[in-house]
This record gives structure tokens, sequence and C-alpha cells, in this order.
């Protein structure tokens, strides 16, 4: 895996960073990224700036470190590499250039820097967030505010990127796939964190059916219930993410985790008597039954790869499972393709 960044700029700059323009910085940062965003996506559907701001959750700091957990740990287990003990032998991401996509206020990147990466970095277009995680983080974690679609990494440079509940709220999270599969290694992996739009309950404003509706009605809905002026997020179906992912091989950990949450860092998922007791039903549900379940399941935990690599760790309750392989195309119909362009 590549060992070195070339072109990124140090910890303390937090340079902003658009498509075809150049970067901000100093005092009118702020209004610079402002205007460079809008001029980036347009005038239908513009980026959520400042969404630490706005969006509490970004700054609960225990939360998202739990989360972190549930990520380093899913990543240990694809990866084969047990994490250590605290201070005892290297880290699941010893030696791995690391990127949080979607990073605000940094606490799941400090948690990636913390296990083991060489080098990690953290992306977001929320400058608040970035200046709270800069301040608190800066000397281990290299933050940058910059477009997701336009990230300012060479080309197979990132060995591990982290995109966690992000793709609902950019703007073109086809174009933003695209550059997270341009800057992975070829041997890289990328975590995804994905709500499902046929989850029953929205996450983000806890109303049902929310994510199902058309954008007049939902966000009528949202202010109804008097949550915001607009229901901005936009989700996909199981089917529709897979197409997003089209160039990857991707697994799926969402019942792994769920069924193995003591492994996956995830105790607080099944807490108490009947927590232990839908746990256990989970690992010997079958897989048929848990695959009929799929297209509702409301988050789901995969992870992605350029080539083709299947998860290294230990055997458990509910494997993880393949979600899409790319088509390997022949020779003569990469012609034929190139031909038809």
């Amino acid at each position: 895996m590549r060992k070195a960044m070339a072109g990124v700029r140090g910890p303390r700059t937090c340079a902003c960073v658009g498509p075809g323009r150049g970067r901000a910085r100093g005092r009118g940062r702020g209004r610079a990224v402002h205007a460079l965003m809008l001029g980036a996506v347009g005038t239908e559907r513009v980026a959520q700036l400042e969404y630490s701001e706005f969006q509490a959750a970004m700054l609960d700091e225990a939360k998202r470190r739990r989360k972190a957990a549930k990520i380093i740990a899913v990543l240990a287990h694809f990866l084969g590499r047990d994490p250590a003990p605290a201070g005892d032998g290297p880290g699941v991401l010893d030696g791995l250039t690391v990127a949080d996509i979607g990073c605000s206020a940094g606490f799941i990147a400090d948690e990636l820097a913390a296990a083991g990466a060489r080098h990690a970095l953290g992306v977001d277009i929320d400058v608040p967030g970035l200046r709270k995680a800069d301040e608190r983080f800066g000397s281990r974690v290299e933050f940058l505010c910059a477009d997701g679609t336009a990230l300012p990494f060479p080309d197979g440079s990132v060995d591990v990127l982290v995109l966690n509940h992000i793709y609902e709220h950019v703007v073109d999270p086809d174009a933003v796939v695209g550059e997270l599969h341009r800057v992975l290694s070829d041997d890289g992996v990328l975590y995804l964190g994905l709500g499902n739009r046929l989850g029953v309950m929205e996450p983000h404003y806890k109303l049902p059916f929310l994510s199902y509706l058309p954008p007049s009605p939902a966000d009528r809905y949202v202010r109804a219930f008097g949550r915001a002026d607009h229901y901005y997020e936009r989700f996909r179906t199981r089917g529709g993410l897979r197409r997003m992912l089209a160039g990857f091989h991707v697994w799926d950990y969402s019942f792994p985790v769920l069924a193995s949450p003591e492994r996956f860092a995830g105790g607080e998922l099944f807490s108490g008597a009947v927590g232990r007791v839908a746990q256990g039903t989970l690992a010997r549900t079958p897989r048929t039954v848990l695959r009929a379940l799929l297209p509702i399941v409301p988050t789901y935990l995969w992870v992605a790869t350029k080539t083709p690599r299947a998860p290294l760790g230990p055997a458990l309750p509910q494997p993880p499972e393949p979600v899409r392989t790319p088509p390997v195309r022949t020779a003569a119909e990469g012609t034929r393709a190139g031909r038809g362009r």
C-alpha cells in the first residue's frame, strides 16, 4: 500500500478546495467556501455548509467515538488485523494512509489516527467543524476543507477511506464515489455507512416514512412537525446504492455487526436481557430469512475494494456476504465500448 501522500497541505492550513477552483484561506475563508460551493453545485440543491452548526449530533463526542470504534472493528476484521491491547503492538491501521471523508469535528478521524494510521486525514466543507477539529486534533490529523467531488489527493494514494453516513447529504454522491475510486489505492479499502431510503424511521428528523416521500411532500412533513423548513437529505434504496458503487467489489457487514456486537464495538445495540435474546435470535436466523429483510434494513455497513478481495478475519455467527462484483469485460467488449462513446 502507498506509504506517502504528495502535495497535501499541513494540518494547520485547513485549505478550501473545490472543482476547478483555487484554495481559499485567511479571514474571508468562510465566505470564499460558500461562494465556491454554490458555483460547484448549481442552483437546485446546494451543499450543506457549516453542518455541525445546526446538527448537534456531529459534536456528540461519545457517540462519534463509539461509531469510530465500530468502523475500526469492521476494518480490522476485513483486513485480518486483530487490534492489539492499548499501547501493546501495532494498531489496526498501522502504517496506512487513512482519510475520513465528511469528518466534521474530527472525532472519527482522531480515532483512526489512534488506531495506528501513519497519515490520518479529515476532509469536509464544514468550516466551523474543521476549525474545532484542527484545534483539538491538528497535531495528529491533517484536516482539509475540500469538495468531495474534487479531493486534493493523487490517484491511488489513500489506503483506507471512510464515508460514514455522508452520501445523503451531498449534491452529487455518484461524483463523490467516483473520486473515492480515483484516490483509493489498488489494494485499499473503503468503509461505507449507508442509510436506506426504505428504512421506516428517518434517522435525522425521527419521522416515519419521511425518506419515502418526494421533495415537496417531505418539505411539508418536516415543517408540519417543526423539524425544519426543508428536507434536504436524499437517500437511495439498496438497489440504488449497489448501482452507485458499480465500480467496486462490495461486502456487507450489516448482519455480522448486529449478530456479534461485542466483536464490532456495538454493545449498545443490544443491552439487557431483551437485547441478549435478540442478539442470540439474530445469530441463529437462517441467511435466507435475513436476505429477505435486506431491502428494508435501515443502515448498511459495507466494505468496498477496487480489486477482488475477501474478508480475512475469523469465522462469525453471521458472516459477511458479497453485495456486488463488477462485471469483467473481455478485450473485445472493451473495444466495442470505446467505439460507442
